[in-house]
């Protein structure tokens, strides 16, 4: 339809550098409002109103009124260190998490001093003229100054999922995309004053659920919370039997609770997610959702994409074929005009290069600052038909400026192609056409050439037809006149260095990796066999796959010529299976697909539509970043396991310990400060420590998890109940030893517990590979600990505080001695299971 076309206008040169530095000091950066920030107050006050903790400070009340004051003075230190240590955590969450932000920030394509230049899209500012291709996220609210065919996702803003056609002149807000076509216009509001910057306002006061984990533990923890209750109200009537003061195992049933139940936990998950989306980052994969971080863990199949992902994303013209069927071979480094091709420079091969920097949208960016060497704005493979038009001998811009675009039909997937009309100097107009050899050229007609491009992308070249005509009148673009073929071009995208190695670490780790691209199948064939994912005899999907059995999944590892909505098909009949998949993508049409799979990993090159749809972004579009991301996820995971096996034996064992006193004379086995001191000590910086081990050297050697495995599942609940009586049976021997000796036996049991514990939170520590880096804040934080443990028999004050009694040197080097026992055992079986 030609009335949805929009002429093109005279040469847009935007503004200068100096007016748009003017334009944002004055307006401010283009963004919208940012999530409002809450002070120290409102954190401190969300950490006092944990259940656990509002216990705590019931019990601090009771003691008070009680006269009880060394009681009541450690609750109070227990409350003031724990809200201490949850809101440092919540502080350093918040900054992982704004820096994710700072690095995942959008960038728009603009016009400036008559150059195209790509800037971060918050320093965009009024009257700066930017350019859209399908799949970018509007950045800013624009006055339509080109419309090619244009149509607009507006849901973001007004619901409605019908893509609406925009034309020059009209607006296009903030946010919306650009589904369909090609557009350009001028910035008329940025940052709150667009249009959705006015929701984001709302949006911005929406407080974020839990994740997945979050909700996995939090269910955890109420669990642990109602047996720690029943067990303190058991140890409470066996105390109360036993002749001690009513009030007294009140205070300790309380105390028990708390220390039974790590109530740091949602805190030191959160930190732990956040700091391990900055590892992320570090590695050039920027997670948009912390969950992402811990279901990298779990993935089982990657889905993954070609070009930029396992290739360089450099495309090159390597091979052109003229009409007539001339070969030629071109040679130059990715999109730097200098290069070369051999045989003459025919008319024929004119015709070809100049068609195919005429049906163009791309650009191509000398070196500057911001790029070492030259780069594309826009499609990687038009900017590499510019670079090759150059290399033989022409001037991309100036063709483009003596032969004005007029009409245009966009590229889209349904017909793969995309056509253009232009006027030229002489007032006739041309007609040009480019895309997949099978949608532009006529197989009763141009046989030799199919077969020519059929023999290129098996040797793994990705090829385009072109095609011309020029007539007087001026052509619909969407039923043009017979075209001429004006030949092939090949473009080839070599493999990344470390492609092989990333698709052999990817096997080792039990993850499975598949190539669903949209290539020629003898391309998808050869870098498949490359790759070594692919082996004689295997099959190679096409784009015509029927249904998709059980059968044709299992076997599959290669998807040759795939159109968008069969990603989406792949995507589920994997889940279907019971796969976790992660899927790789980079334009709008692969958005749906995005968004379905368990994980969507967009290129960071890729569309605004697909970084939005996705988890997590690689900043390089290198898959060898998926695999580091992944052993990320597997360690962080490791890591929340290994606190809760630390913390959850320790508390068990405090139950027991507390269980098991009377019936062995003890009527308290350890007064209420004692516990809470030891929850302190323990619970505390030795269990946020616990959170930075280092990755497990077989981190990469193991099989996936299963999404649906509890988090005290492959043996952790065993090692809990291992490890919890462990600590109580040597806790209760060396009370009862001391009992015999005639020695204050509960101060001994106090030193025991507490210092066994710590060398439990030793005995879980990672086994990383040789040369790797340890985790120093671990043992720091151990020998600190033990300190004040100490301190805790041998400081006078102390004594009141805590209800201890001093101890000899002997005493206490022997408890230390017996307390090694439960850390040993455990180190020694730990080592033998693997």
């Amino acid at each position: 339809m030609t009335n949805l076309v929009q002429t093109t206008g005279p040469a847009v040169r935007g503004l200068s550098d100096a007016e748009a530095a003017a334009r944002l000091a004055a307006d401010g950066p283009n963004l919208v409002a940012p999530p409002r920030r809450h002070g120290v107050g409102y954190r401190v006050g969300r950490q006092l109103a944990d259940p656990l903790v509002a216990l705590l400070l019931a019990a601090g009340v009771v003691t008070a009124a009680l006269g009880d004051v060394p009681d009541t003075l450690i609750i109070l230190l227990v409350v003031a260190v724990n809200t201490v240590i949850g809101v440092v955590q919540e502080v350093r969450a918040d900054a992982a998490i704004s820096a994710l932000d700072r690095m995942a920030a959008p960038v728009a394509r603009v016009v400036r001093d008559g150059r195209d230049r790509l800037v971060p899209a918050a320093e965009l500012v009024r009257g700066d003229h930017v350019r859209l291709e399908a799949g970018d996220v509007v950045p800013a609210d624009l006055e339509l100054t080109e419309a090619q065919r244009a149509t607009f996702d507006e849901s973001a803003l007004t619901g409605e999922s019908v893509p609406v056609h925009r034309f020059a002149t009209e607006p296009a807000g903030a946010g919306t995309v650009l589904a369909g076509g090609r557009a350009a216009g001028t910035v008329t509001a940025t940052g709150p004053a667009s249009a959705l910057g006015r929701i984001a306002d709302l949006v911005s006061r929406t407080r974020p659920g839990l994740t997945p984990l979050q909700r996995r533990l939090t269910a955890l923890g109420r669990l642990l919370g109602v047996t720690a209750v029943v067990v303190s109200s058991l140890v409470f009537a066996l105390g109360v039997l036993a002749g001690q003061p009513v009030t007294r195992m009140a205070i300790t049933a309380v105390s028990l609770v708390v220390a039974a139940v790590p109530e740091s936990l949602p805190a030191v998950v959160t930190l732990a997610l956040a700091l391990g989306a900055r590892r992320m980052a570090r590695t050039r994969a920027i997670p948009r959702q912390l969950h992402a971080v811990e279901t990298l863990g779990s993935v089982t199949v990657i889905a993954s994409d070609k070009t930029g992902t396992l290739t360089e994303n450099r495309m090159t013209v390597q091979r052109a074929v003229t009409a007539d069927g001339t070969r030629h071979t071109v040679t130059g480094t990715g999109y730097d005009p200098a290069g070369t091709v051999s045989g003459d420079i025919s008319e024929g091969l004119r015709t070809l290069a100049r068609a195919g920097a005429l049906c163009n949208d791309a650009s191509l960016l000398p070196p500057d600052g911001e790029h070492s060497h030259w780069a594309a704005a826009g499609d990687p493979m038009e900017a590499a038909l510019l670079a090759f038009a150059a290399r033989c001998g022409f001037d991309p811009d100036a063709e483009r400026t003596a032969a004005p675009r007029v009409a245009e039909q966009p590229f889209d997937q349904a017909h793969r192609r995309m056509t253009t009309v232009h006027r030229t100097p002489d007032g006739r107009y041309l007609t040009t056409r480019k895309g997949a050899p099978e949608t532009v050229l006529d197989p009763d007609r141009h046989g030799d050439l199919l077969a020519a491009a059929a023999e290129l992308a098996t040797a793994g070249l990705r090829v385009l037809a072109v095609a011309t005509a020029v007539t007087v009148g001026r052509p619909d673009p969407a039923a043009p006149p017979p075209l001429h073929a004006a030949g092939l071009v090949a473009i080839g995208d070599p493999l990344r260095a470390t492609a092989r190695d990333t698709a052999a670490e990817f096997a080792r780790s039990g993850v499975h990796l598949l190539l669903i691209t949209g290539d020629h199948p003898g391309t998808a064939t050869a870098i498949g066999r490359d790759l070594g994912i692919l082996e004689p005899g295997d099959e190679v999907a096409r784009g015509d796959l029927g249904p998709l059995t059980a059968g044709t999944i299992e076997k599959t590892r290669v998807y040759a010529r795939t159109r968008p909505e069969q990603k989406l098909d792949i995507v589920a009949a994997l889940q279907d299976r019971g796969e976790v998949v992660a899927m790789t993508g980079d334009g709008v049409n692969d958005a749906p697909a995005l968004r379905r799979a368990d994980i969507g990993v967009a290129m960071g090159s890729g569309t605004e539509v697909a970084r939005q749809a996705a988890e997590l972004v690689l900043v390089d579009d290198n898959l060898g970043t998926v695999a580091d991301a992944i052993g990320e996820g597997r360690r962080i995971y490791d890591n929340i396991r290994r606190f809760l096996r630390y913390a959850l034996s320790g508390g068990l064992a405090e139950l027991l310990v507390m269980l098991a006193g009377p019936l062995l004379g003890m009527p308290l086995a350890l007064l209420p400060a004692q516990l809470l001191w030891i929850n302190l000590l323990t619970h505390g910086v030795p269990g946020v420590a616990l959170g930075a081990e280092p990755a497990e050297a077989d981190v990469l050697r193991r099989p996936p998890r299963s999404p649906q495995e509890s988090v005290l599942g492959a043996g952790l609940l065993r090692d809990v109940l291992t490890g919890a009586g462990l600590l109580a049976t040597v806790t209760l021997a060396a009370g009862v030893t001391a009992q015999r000796l005639d020695l204050p036996w509960q101060s001994v049991m106090f030193l025991v517990l507490g210092f066994a514990q710590l060398g439990v939170a030793l005995a879980v520590r990672a086994r990383p590979a040789p040369g790797a880096g340890r985790n120093r804040s671990l043992p720091a934080a151990v020998v600190v600990c033990l300190l004040l443990q100490v301190a805790g028999v041998l400081a006078a004050p102390m004594h009141t505080l805590l209800g201890t009694a001093p101890l000899p040197l002997a005493t206490i080097l022997a408890c230390c001695a017996v307390a090694t026992v439960p850390g040993a055992v455990l180190r020694i079986a730990g080592r033998r299971d693997r």
